[in-house]
């Protein structure tokens, strides 16, 4: 059985510009190299492969044989791998990062989030993304650890040691419970009537706010490290608890949770902070990445009479 040898990427680029032009002519207008050279370089790559790749019988234009076929996908496969290569080392040379960790809260709205990696995909390609979502004061902890270069924080990272910041937006965060949960079925609701049922509180991971609690009325709690969670379990009319409102208001519309209209629990504006490390500013992609989520944040709202959580 014979073993097929090693071809030279320009001699899989020669193959390639052959089939993109449908002809060695072609092939050498595209390279800037004469015919001759072209069917050289097809010659030797077939000889190096043991087939093929062309046939040349009866027609002038070449046609790819069975095994020709099978190489194309191969040989581009080959060439996207150089071309991403060669662009992530220019990236480098240029001072540009090859990957980049983003730590969000998770209050973040999925949308907004969304909208702005895609960009950033668009706009680095080479750039690998690592992202971490967290509640409260994880976020900030990634970043002081050095393990996320930036973070898009809430309130808690405003005022740390070390850390700078710039006002990325807001959401508002909303009581809510199912609809056959007790203060659910309320109108309205009393005073203090919050006090007497579970009400369910996203915990922190990080020991930055450990022991602290964050717009907790009642003394009843289940604590939860994941807002998927706790959405599901409010739903479930396990307790009752602030959420944020663009990831709630399908269930408004739906029945599944319905707003309540708490005396001395309105909710209030979750204000975001895009956050790095003052001693290891961000490169050239994390900063895009910062610019976008506070341009992003500039035209949200703050209703007037809701406090800050």
């Amino acid at each position: 059985m014979s073993t097929p040898g090693t071809p030279t990427f320009d001699q899989l680029r020669i193959f390639l510009a052959v089939v993109d032009n449908g002809s060695f002519a072609g092939a050498g207008r595209q390279l800037n190299r004469a015919v001759s050279v072209i069917s050289y370089g097809i010659a030797n790559l077939e000889a190096q492969l043991g087939v093929l790749l062309f046939d040349r019988e009866g027609t002038k234009k070449p046609r790819l044989t069975t095994a020709g076929e099978a190489v194309l996908a191969e040989a581009r496969t080959v060439a996207q791998g150089i071309d991403g290569l060669r662009a992530k080392v220019k990236g480098l040379l240029d001072g540009l990062e090859a990957e980049v960790h983003l730590a969000v809260d998770v209050m973040l709205p999925t949308r907004r989030l969304g909208e702005v990696l895609r960009a950033f995909r668009a706009e680095f390609p080479t750039v690998t993304l690592r992202l971490h979502v967290e509640a409260l004061g994880a976020i900030a902890s990634l970043v002081l650890e050095g393990k996320a270069v930036l973070g898009i924080s809430g309130p808690l990272a405003a005022g740390m040691n070390g850390i700078e910041y710039k006002a990325a937006g807001s959401v508002q965060m909303v009581p809510v419970a199912a609809p056959d949960h007790p203060l659910g079925r309320m109108n309205p609701i009393p005073p203090g009537a919050g006090r007497d049922h579970v009400q369910l509180v996203l915990s922190d991971r990080s020991p930055l706010t450990a022991g602290r609690d964050f717009a907790v009325m009642s003394p009843r709690t289940w604590r939860l490290a994941d807002l998927g969670a706790k959405h599901a379990l409010l739903r479930e009319g396990i307790g009752w608890g602030n959420m944020p409102l663009p990831l709630i208001e399908p269930d408004l519309v739906a029945g599944t949770l319905v707003r309540l209209a708490m005396p001395e629990s309105p909710g209030g504006m979750y204000r975001f902070s895009a956050i790095w490390r003052r001693d290891a500013p961000p490169g050239p992609a994390a900063s895009w990445l910062r610019a976008r989520f506070v341009d992003a944040g500039r035209n949200d709202m703050d209703l007037e009479g809701l406090v800050e959580v």
